[in-house]
């Protein structure tokens, strides 16, 4: 068995239980709906046919029959509708949260490749497509064969030579099928592409609706949403052409076959080989066989969308985290704070060169470095390697004497606290955000790094309090606020190594002395390193590390640096100029 098809079945296996009832019932409710012709055949042949005195007892007593029937094929049928959309949505779920924890796990290489919007697509369209596949595959494939086949034992079992001949409308149905289904398949993983491009321009677009407002550039969006909505258009008409051939054609074999019947069941009869009854009965049947065939339509259409879903989801799954844990990685408690690089070699890909060659550095625990060199030096990519956002490509960084590839991801990362200039904020309160540095934290503790961030003050005077809504991204607070919220969620995180992304260097004067006195007090006692542009805020550095073309060009304290004369003092220079 392919391993594709191996991992589609293995999300039945929570479900068999609810499978087999909803197979069951739906077993049944394909009987009872061959037993309704049997019944028909029964009043219009023996009862009407013999005329005794008894007749219309029977006829009551059939009908009493039949809607017994109908009340089994009701309430089986509403389980199979109910419970069998049930169990689509739970294999749905789950398969959402597997995807959901397997992009978790991806590196920074993986989103650096990606757009956000063809991400979403696989949360919502592709497995919606899964979903109906799930339900509506074995229901309608088990229900269309058991309703052919128990359709031909009855045709058989009247009129052997007219059986045979609806028989010859098979082969060509099947042929014609097989066809169009093939065409489906390429237009529907096309339209499934062009949903994802629609989310990604979407999601581009509102993501920087004030830089497009700024700008006054909504037409220059609306263009670029409407070239993408087209080619959806385009990408659905191939797919809608495939669909409108391949279920009409099927319904036109189904009506040919009723006619089939009529025209040879009337020869039949006059050749003295078929009655009334039995072709009553037998245009019944084709009206039943109608339903099967209408069923290996749907299936084929929800088969062509859930498998092309299916395909894309895999696609994800498959790609394996390009860093992971080693086998026998270990599990840190709490570091001193010692990093060693040892001639670190990183590119974020072979085509575009080295970022950071040959690199050594060493960095004291507790030790105040700061990392300044001109844009592209490598500054942000030095400690993006620390935590392992991305993986060296040759030497190694180490974590008081340990490889940090030999520590588990999870704890190491719990070692190093992040402040970046460009803050993200979740939706949510002010306490669920600052939480997030340590969820299982106590109010009162969280109030403590607010605290120590110079936060309380703003916080308290909000609406709500720490209770207070912040909206998408923290869109109601200013920037000053929304860093001494990401300094607060560091403090209650407590790591013993910091990295400042300049985190000040969007701030007013204002915002940023109270930022600048907040980083001061979180960095006492940890190691820190600080990328800095403004160089004037890292004159208090008991180190600063220059790098210039992806190497330690220089190192000092800004005193030493400025009489060295180098590249730290020409970078002073025109800073001082500016």
């Amino acid at each position: 068995m392919h391993p594709r098809t191996r991992k589609f079945l293995s999300y039945y296996r929570p479900y068999r239980g609810l499978l087999v009832a909803d197979l069951g019932c739906a077993f049944v409710a394909s009987v009872v709906t061959l037993l309704l012709p049997l019944l028909t055949s029964y009043i219009t042949r023996t009862v009407l046919a013999s005329a005794t005195a008894d007749a219309m007892r029977q006829v009551l007593f059939a009908g009493l029959g039949m809607v017994l029937l109908v009340v089994i094929f009701t309430l089986c049928n509403t389980f199979v509708d109910y419970q069998g959309h049930m169990m689509g949505a739970l294999m749905e779920r789950d398969m959402r949260d597997e995807l959901f924890a397997h992009l978790q796990q991806q590196s920074f290489y993986f989103y650096d490749q990606r757009k956000t919007g063809q991400l979403i697509a696989h949360f919502t369209s592709d497995l919606f497509a899964i979903s109906e596949l799930y339900h509506h595959g074995p229901e309608d494939l088990f229900i269309a064969i058991v309703k052919a086949i128990g359709v031909f034992i009855i045709l058989f079992a009247i009129d052997v030579q007219l059986s045979l001949g609806l028989l010859l409308f098979l082969p060509l149905m099947l042929v014609y099928a097989l066809y169009f289904n093939r065409k489906m398949h390429s237009a529907l993983r096309e339209t499934k592409d062009r949903v994802g491009d629609i989310n990604a321009q979407v999601e581009d677009t509102l993501a920087g609706i004030r830089v497009v407002q700024s700008f006054t550039n909504e037409p220059i969006e609306r263009a670029k949403f409407g070239a993408a909505n087209a080619r959806f258009v385009a990408s659905h008409r191939a797919g809608y052409r495939s669909e409108a051939y391949f279920h009409e054609g099927i319904v036109a074999f189904a009506q040919l076959m009723t006619v089939a019947v009529i025209v040879l069941g009337g020869a039949r009869i006059l050749d003295g080989a078929l009655d009334i009854a039995d072709l009553i009965t037998i245009i019944f049947c084709v009206g039943i066989l109608v339903d099967p065939i209408q069923r290996l339509v749907n299936v084929a259409r929800v088969y062509q969308e859930g498998i092309t879903g299916f395909e894309r989801f895999m696609e994800v799954i498959e790609i394996a985290p390009s860093i992971a844990d080693a086998p026998d990685a270990i599990t840190i408690d709490r570091v001193a704070g010692r990093i060693v690089f040892d001639k670190v070699r990183f590119g974020y890909s072979t085509a575009a060169g080295d970022v950071l060659s040959d690199l050594s550095l060493t960095i004291t625990a507790g030790e105040y470095v700061a990392l300044v060199g001109p844009s592209g030096a490598g500054k942000t990519t030095l400690c993006a390697l620390i935590p392992r956002f991305y993986e060296v490509c040759a030497g190694s960084i180490t974590l008081d004497g340990v490889d940090i590839r030999q520590l588990t991801i999870a704890s190491l990362r719990r070692q190093i606290g992040v402040v970046q200039q460009d803050v993200y904020l979740f939706s949510g309160t002010v306490l669920e955000n600052i939480a997030y540095g340590d969820p299982g934290a106590s109010r009162d503790a969280i109030i403590a790094a607010a605290e120590q961030a110079a936060a309380h003050e703003f916080i308290m005077a909000l609406p709500n309090g720490y209770d207070t809504d912040i909206g998408q991204r923290g869109v109601r607070l200013s920037g000053g606020q929304k860093q001494r919220l990401s300094i607060a969620r560091v403090f209650l995180k407590d790591p013993p190594v910091l990295i400042f992304d300049e985190a000040t260097s969007s701030l007013d004067n204002t915002s940023e002395a109270a930022v600048q006195a907040a980083l001061e007090r979180l960095r006492r006692g940890r190691t820190t390193l600080v990328i800095a542009h403004r160089l004037s805020t890292i004159r208090n550095a008991s180190r600063i590390v220059v790098l210039d073309a992806g190497t330690v060009a220089e190192t000092g304290t800004h005193a030493a640096l400025l009489a060295h004369g180098g590249v730290y003092a020409e970078l002073y220079n025109q800073h001082s100029r500016m």
